[in-house]
């Protein structure tokens, strides 16, 4: 009887101790982490953000970038953190931020903003994810209810990896915020663009262009800021209010220095990393070519492409494989633990069974396979119930992987945004007439930030068109 009644009282000195002042508001707030642990996070997670993903290859864009958060962060509660501020080289449309002062915006959303002081806007946003501990409460939360952090499904890191990039990578780079986080958010970083002194009038336009994105679904991809950042009610109408209410303030915008950073950046996904015609997944680069089944999902990264059931109850895919041949890649990955090896059922193609964290259990095939000289690793896993229904699947994936020597599918090239200034008033429609680009008209309007029908793009804007990366179709 003794013990049940310490056990509530341990809890409540726990969470007493626990309690911290948040920076923002000034009142209590759950933090199980510290901060000299919020940075130890944010600079592990860096690592994992650039391994995973990488940032995009232009130092001078990177240095700009980081210029902008730096001196957002300066008016913000939290100044002292070691902040940092990184495009990353993906092509979804989004922006996050870790514990400690990472912030990170990828080229997808970059293409999409049509001023400085829109990114001012997002940096902001996510600079107030930070200095009100969002992340850093969420996971108290978590380790409170014993949930923990870890995402991998799989003891072993080769086959977890597949199921991680199933669910989009990093726990800390999805993680999802509340609407109340993403209202206080919006509110702090208009707050430090305004103190910054670029214009805030720049803020609900990229609300308003990511809404339409989403609801439009451009590109087949619905922006991941969408789904990490649940829309406030009225988020855009009601910024314009907090704004009027300001007084309307102005501020810059710097347009032409933002433009010259786009001109020539990579537009949408680069194909030299991978590209799929139809099911059929294609890497010029390596120079391979695998059929996916009809259907079935594909996620490309740079550490591997895998595909999910439309059931999402079965996983199959491809890496590079640890070792110089065939065999040492197989005994490298059969000595992990929780892997255990079943029958040989062709040349260095196994069955095996994998345990999970939870102490459950995956079956699947896996095989190794030379080409071009590397040795790459084609596996595919499901529930040891559904494995006789998926194995056919998996031995048909496993025997499309082949070589790719095709010119036309191999000399491929990316996309690129080209600013234009435009020479007269004239319609997103017209400007497409004069400027072709090399994507449809509505993905061409919300680049440049155009959303209905009658707007018009001024004379001396600069605007953007897409040029080059035609793949081919078959």
């Amino acid at each position: 009887m003794r013990t049940r009644m310490m056990i509530p009282l341990i809890s409540a000195l726990l969470l007493t101790a626990a309690c911290a002042t948040n920076p923002v508001t000034g009142k209590r707030q759950l933090a199980l982490i510290t901060e000299a642990q919020e940075i130890q996070m944010g600079a592990a997670a860096m690592q994992d953000i650039e391994r995973q993903m990488g940032f995009y290859p232009d130092a001078e864009m990177q240095a700009y970038v980081n210029r902008i958060g730096q001196q957002l962060a300066a008016t913000s509660e939290r100044p002292e953190l070691p902040w940092e501020f990184r495009v990353v080289d993906d092509p979804m449309i989004n922006a996050f931020a870790v514990p400690g002062g990472k912030i990170f915006v990828t080229r997808g959303i970059m293409a999409h903003f049509n001023d400085e002081a829109e990114l001012a806007s997002v940096l902001g946003h996510e600079i107030g994810h930070v200095t009100a501990r969002h992340s850093v409460e969420q996971m108290s939360k978590q380790q409170l209810a014993g949930l923990g952090l870890g995402l991998a499904m799989i003891l072993s890191p080769q086959v977890a990896q597949f199921g991680d990039l199933a669910n989009m990578g990093l726990q800390l780079m999805f993680m999802k915020f509340g609407r109340d986080d993403e209202r206080q958010s919006d509110d702090l970083g208009l707050r430090y663009m305004t103190a910054a002194g670029w214009d805030p009038n720049s803020m609900p336009p990229v609300f308003d262009v990511i809404g339409e994105i989403s609801r439009t679904e451009t590109g087949g991809r619905v922006p991941e800021w969408a789904s990490t950042h649940p829309d406030p009610e009225n988020r855009a109408g009601r910024l314009r209010d907090q704004i009027a209410a300001m007084g309307n303030p102005q501020g810059r915008t710097n347009e032409a220095a933002f433009m010259r950073q786009l001109d020539g950046m990579m537009f949408g996904m680069n194909p030299r990393e991978g590209y799929t015609v139809g099911s059929t997944f294609i890497h010029p680069d390596l120079q391979f070519r695998m059929n996916f089944p009809q259907g079935w999902k594909i996620q490309n990264t740079r550490q591997a492409v895998v595909a999910a059931s439309p059931q999402q109850d079965a996983l199959v895919g491809l890496t590079l494989a640890q070792g110089s041949d065939a065999r040492q890649a197989a005994r490298a990955f059969f000595s992990q633990q929780g892997v255990q090896a079943g029958q040989e059922v062709q040349p260095n193609t196994y069955t095996f069974q994998a345990q999970t964290q939870g102490g459950g259990i995956v079956q699947g095939v896996t095989g190794f396979v030379p080409l071009g000289g590397r040795v790459f690793q084609v596996m595919g896993y499901t529930s040891p119930n559904s494995y006789n229904r998926y194995a056919n699947t998996f031995a048909s994936v496993s025997a499309s992987l082949q070589r790719e020597t095709d010119p036309r599918y191999i000399n491929v090239e990316s996309k690129r945004i080209d600013i234009v200034e435009v020479p007269r008033d004239m319609s997103i429609a017209e400007f497409a007439r004069n400027y072709p680009s090399t994507v449809d008209l509505q993905t061409l309007a919300l680049a440049n930030g155009v959303l209905r029908e009658g707007d018009i793009l001024r004379r001396g804007t600069l605007a953007k068109r897409i040029v080059g990366g035609r793949l081919p179709e078959r």
